[in-house]
């Protein structure tokens, strides 16, 4: 890593007047160690570089030394070559969509965060610098205060999972305390938020999962979490509900979950099939055919089904983001990390996840 010059956007006088004594007065870091992706493929092809270059700031920005960020299934779908149509032209690029970390230096109009300030957050799934590197950059509204009460290492795994789950519910279903939700694969990082936000929102969660899964489902709130491995989902699970977060995705799950719907009620995918579309037949045409398609089943359930059917993605909710917060302090929303590997490790780390070595989360440590 090099620290040179100045840059030419503002630090934080703060830092600056209070902890200058401490650290020296420096510049702004314009290199530093990435994990680049240079062509799609197994974990093989992710290098680990001493000195990438950071870009300058813009002025909501806000840039990030990294201290943890966690893997998630984009990342490995995408070193794979998923939303090649989107990314290919931007290659070699960073992978990486959550982090935890300290406030490095601030564009000129951000306000709500300071240099050495505590922060984490996550990148939208469609960011070609991400955050496997020293230092990442994030906009303001894609930050929040890291929860005093977890490690950066905890703190990592949350957010994009958590937002993903959030704009599910709270911005798309807009669940109410009383309803009933059915979370469609709740052992994953998706899944599992979702129980405890619903759980915490006062809402009556259903959840299928593997077996091992079963009793931390139960643990977070789920009323009844169902084997899938083991029992009839469409036996097991009794009643209608408001809301259906399917993580799963695939024909018959899709037709299982929206004959579990309530008439007005919301099926919600996280297999939407926009990327898949513009992969096929570039983004020209295949976004076109993505909206067409989605708008053609919107049509069909609602009018069969009586039902709003969704594709829906991650995106930066900086309310949301501080909500997740408030409910990771008061322990109510938490996703367990099952392994760390350090950032040197990176194709290791992401070996495991291929092979299913792991079969929770995983994060990056950044010394």
């Amino acid at each position: 890593m090099r620290i040179l010059r100045f840059r030419s956007f503002r630090m934080n006088r703060n830092f600056i007047s209070s902890n200058s004594a401490v650290l020296g007065l420096r510049g702004i870091v314009t290199s530093c160690r990435a994990v680049v992706l240079q062509r799609f493929g197994g974990p093989e092809v992710l290098e680990l570089r001493p000195n990438v270059e950071v870009p300058d700031l813009k002025s909501n920005e806000v840039l990030v030394r990294a201290r943890a960020v966690s893997i998630n299934p984009l990342d490995t779908r995408m070193r794979l070559g998923y939303g090649r149509s989107i990314f290919e032209p931007h290659l070699p690029l960073i992978l990486g969509r959550d982090i935890s970390g300290e406030v490095a230096a601030v564009g000129a109009s951000v306000r709500s965060l300071s240099v050495g300030q505590e922060v984490f957050g996550a990148l939208h799934p469609t960011a070609i610098r991400g955050t496997y590197a020293d230092y990442a950059i994030l906009s303001e509204d894609e930050l929040a205060p890291k929860p005093v009460a977890v490690t950066h290492v905890e703190a990592s795994a949350i957010p994009f999972a958590a937002l993903t789950a959030w704009r599910a519910l709270k911005s798309t279903a807009r669940i109410t305390e009383g309803q009933r939700l059915l979370v469609v694969g709740g052992g994953g990082a998706v899944g599992f938020t979702a129980i405890q936000l619903a759980v915490a929102a006062g809402c009556h969660v259903t959840t299928t999962c593997g077996s091992q899964s079963v009793g931390r489902m139960l643990a977070a709130g789920a009323e009844q979490a169902v084997d899938y491995t083991a029992e009839d989902i469409e036996l097991a699970i009794k009643g209608k509900f408001d809301a259906v977060l399917d993580t799963i995705g695939g024909p018959e799950t899709e037709r299982i979950s929206i004959n579990f719907l309530k008439r007005a009620g919301h099926y919600m995918t996280l297999q939407g099939e926009a990327a898949s579309l513009a992969d096929k037949y570039g983004l020209a045409a295949g976004l076109p055919l993505a909206t067409a398609l989605l708008l053609k089943k919107q049509i069909q359930y609602r009018y069969s089904h009586g039902i709003e059917y969704w594709w829906t993605y991650m995106r930066a909710d900086s309310e949301g983001l501080h909500e997740i917060r408030k409910l990771s302090e008061a322990g109510k929303l938490k996703v367990p990390v099952e392994k760390t590997f350090p950032i040197t490790q990176v194709r290791e780390a992401h070996e495991a996840k291929d092979r299913r070595h792991v079969p929770g989360k995983v994060v990056l440590e950044i010394d």
